[in-house]
């Protein structure tokens, strides 16, 4: 892959992971973000299964990665006076994590790290505040693709372009010559995310969650720098579409009109959702968006190709990091393993990730009954099921229905490339 020159959309988690492999394998990279700095906070993450693989093959990863852990020691569901129906811990098994994982951490902290861990190398280069305005390739010869860019940088020809810029991939619409939205499959939820200055939680290492009826959650964690993160989750019945469309439209007008649109919707949950709303409104790391699955018949075109959410987000299972990692690590071990055949390297590609994403994305039926009941009877009964879990400590067993991202590692396996 010597010389290969690259061009990399995104600098979040998927675009610095996939710019440290093809480094590696001793591609030319170059990396442009559409914002003007590396973003920062935003929501935890895990990082599971085939995540966990890959990053044990990036040298000082882990090590990292845990000292900037959210140290989350559990999570609980609580009833409206605070006390608890049980506490789920970590396993301290990796390759078997509980609904709490062993490697928890901000998107922002671990995008920083990603980033950190790229930027000194000599092969990449990071450009912000820019990108892509149109690229051009044969129909008919495999060939460079020409890249002109909305910000200033000059034209040029790259021989992969790799879209790594998030489930509504601007990219992943010029490079599959579709609509933005055309790949993307709701849900039929939204999340929201936000600090509050106050440690509502008094330092407590469990993270705490309520639920309200129409399926409405709040949880809430302690930061170990003495303030709260608040998470709310709104799943709406999947059988009910139109329930998305306020958040939807709410959007569309900014933060502000979502702010209110959010604590409009909250206003009765109870708990702590109160002073959560309250802070919400001047908060200034507030981030919400729908939760999607990203779908497509292919992962490439031509010289094009996705990586992570762009190509396959996986919405509520909670494998979308792990999902990012390993795509990563594949599409530069296909490529390597194909020598200077891209067209073959990106075939494997495809064939190595399939299973893996058909995996993460699975989301099992009860999942939303599961984390958000839509009445009081299903609370209830959630919450008894969830005490006897904890008290017994079924929690293998339970997290089987909960998604692909907490089963066992073992399931997962990656290729090994020389």
């Amino acid at each position: 892959m010597s010389g290969l020159k690259v061009l990399v959309s995104g600098a979040s988690i998927a675009g610095p992971a996939t710019a440290y492999w093809l480094a590696k394998a001793g591609a030319k990279v170059t990396v442009i973000e559409r914002f003007p700095a590396l973003r920062t906070g935003g929501q935890a993450v895990d990082i599971r299964t085939a995540g966990v693989s890959v990053m044990r093959k990036m040298a000082g990863l882990e090590a990292a990665v845990r000292a900037k852990s959210t140290q989350e020691e559990g999570i609980s569901f609580v009833r409206e006076d605070g006390t608890p129906y049980g506490v789920i811990r970590p396993t301290g098994n990796s390759d078997q994590q509980s609904l709490v994982s062993e490697y928890e951490i901000l998107r922002g902290d671990l995008s920083k790290i990603l980033f950190d861990m790229t930027r000194g190398n000599k092969n990449i280069n990071y450009i912000f505040d820019e990108q892509i305005a149109s690229m051009q390739q044969s129909e008919k010869i495999a060939g460079p693709i020409t890249v002109t860019f909305t910000n200033g940088t000059e034209a040029s020809e790259y021989d992969l372009v790799v879209a790594c810029d998030g489930a509504t991939s601007r990219t992943r619409a010029l490079g599959l010559g579709c609509n933005g939205g055309d790949q993307i499959v709701s849900t039929n939820c939204w999340s929201a995310y936000f600090s509050i200055p106050q440690d509502v939680l008094n330092g407590s290492k469990i993270g705490q969650g309520f639920n309200a009826v129409r399926g409405r959650n709040i949880s809430i964690g302690s930061d170990p720098e003495g303030f709260s993160r608040v998470l709310l989750m709104c799943m709406n019945p999947r059988d009910k579409p139109e329930s998305a469309v306020a958040f939807r439209e709410a959007s569309a007008k900014g933060n502000d009109a979502l702010k209110k649109y959010i604590a409009q919707h909250y206003s009765d949950v109870g708990w702590k959702s109160s002073i959560a709303l309250k802070e919400m409104m001047n908060s200034e790391d507030f981030y919400a968006s729908e939760i999607v699955q990203v779908k497509t018949p292919t992962l490439s075109k031509g010289r094009f190709v996705l990586v992570g959410d762009a190509g396959y987000a996986a919405g509520l299972t909670g494998g979308g990091t792990s999902l990012a990692l390993a795509g990563a690590y594949i599409l530069a071990g296909e490529l390597s393993k194909h020598k200077g055949d891209i067209t073959a390297g990106l075939q494997g590609y495809e064939q190595q990730i399939r299973p893996l994403i058909n995996k993460m994305q699975m989301i099992p039926p009860l999942i939303t009954t599961i984390l958000a009941p839509q009445t009081a009877w299903g609370i209830w009964l959630r919450n008894n099921i969830f005490a006897f879990v904890a008290w017994t400590g079924l929690v293998e067993l339970a997290q089987r229905y909960i998604g692909g991202g907490f089963g066992d590692a073992r399931a997962f396996p990656i290729p090994e490339y020389d």
